[in-house]
């Protein structure tokens, strides 16, 4: 029976139907995701953890530690690093925090004679604080009840995330007959080379970003206390962290240093430090990204950007760190989907 469409037009509604399958498929399951995220964001963090400590089990395991003993070995040693990069923000805040505020509220007064000029002195400034602090008082107060909140279940899912991250290390070697027990014995052997090909390259890129963090973090520190900046090592640390979420938090924790420069040195210093830090960030986009993420995992910075910007829509500080490596993940899959189903005459 002949039909009235055309055979590309069929095609295209085709691949129309697939396309929307898929946003469908996907759109649930980034609503149960974003329902569940209680108990799914801890597992998410953890397979980012377990994929960034695996080759240290692994090597642990080589040298004939118990495996047990191994995931132990390798979680203490996530909670030295950091609790060892929490002790040096801390201390670096308690250290150079009065010379810090000092500095700020120079920089108000300086601030407040440009206002002068305007016709509005600090007297009125303070003034005008001094009500706004009293109309939002009780606001500010629920505010901080509600960071207390904030705080505590951050704690409870970074420890219930460590936890998995040992579950995870200790039974690693069960996890592709796991995975095959729960797909048809037709389909195991295509599920179980997606799920290594996502998994590896959200390891590469874990292990890529971290070592490009640790460069940007000691690079920077360095530059910092070269322009005497307090608190060069915890901003340090802060970039460190700031690295995992590509771009954007390199950006922020940049932007931070080149502040408390201004605060602190002058605008001079600040103009030092701003080079500094968009150096580093040449050096990152022009050198270390190439050659570190390349070997791993290639995603275009605008793949990247929207990743980040739609996990922040969905879940936050919490999606923007997920996004890149579940991009990554996502990636890998599709690439192990046309190397498996590619054509005898496909190039």
């Amino acid at each position: 029976m002949h039909t009235l469409l055309p055979e590309a037009v069929r095609r295209l509604a085709a691949w129309c139907v697939v396309v929307l399958l898929v946003a469908g498929v996907a759109g649930v399951g980034v609503w149960l995701c974003t329902v569940l995220k209680t108990a799914v964001t801890p597992v998410l963090l953890a397979l980012l953890g377990t994929a960034l400590l695996g080759p240290l089990y692994r090597r642990l395991v080589r040298m004939h530690v118990q495996r047990s003993l191994a995931a132990g070995l390798t979680c203490a040693a996530v909670l030295a690093v950091v609790g060892g990069a929490t002790y040096i923000v801390v201390k670096a805040l308690i250290d150079t925090g009065d010379q810090i505020i000092a500095s700020l509220k120079q920089a108000a007064v300086d601030l407040s004679k440009h206002f002068s000029v305007a016709g509005t002195s600090l007297d009125d400034l303070a003034s005008n604080a001094k009500d706004l602090l009293g109309k939002f008082g009780g606001t500010a107060a629920s505010g901080v009840v509600s960071g207390i909140s904030v705080v505590g279940q951050m704690i409870a899912t970074a420890v219930l995330a460590l936890l998995l991250v040992f579950f995870f290390l200790r039974d690693s070697h069960k996890a592709a007959g796991a995975l095959r027990s729960l797909v048809p014995e037709s389909s195991a052997d295509t599920v179980e080379a997606m799920a290594r090909r996502a998994f590896t390259a959200v390891e590469g890129f874990m292990r890529g970003t971290t070592v490009i963090a640790l460069i940007d973090a000691v690079c920077i520190t360095v530059g910092l206390l070269i322009l005497r900046v307090p608190g060069a090592a915890g901003l340090g640390a802060l970039v460190f962290v700031g690295a995992y979420i590509p771009y954007l938090g390199a950006f922020l924790s940049g932007a931070i240093a080149v502040l408390v420069a201004l605060a602190d040195r002058g605008l001079v210093i600040a103009l030092w430090a701003l080079g500094v830090v968009l150096a580093v960030q040449v050096l990152e986009g022009h050198v270390l990204q190439p050659v570190i993420q390349s070997r791993t995992v290639q995603m275009h910075p605008a793949v990247v950007m929207l990743a980040i910007t739609a996990g922040a829509s969905v879940a936050g500080i919490i999606g923007m760190l997920l996004a890149v490596p579940l991009t990554a993940a996502a990636f890998g899959v599709v690439s192990e989907m046309r190397t498996h189903y590619r054509g005898p005459d496909a190039a």
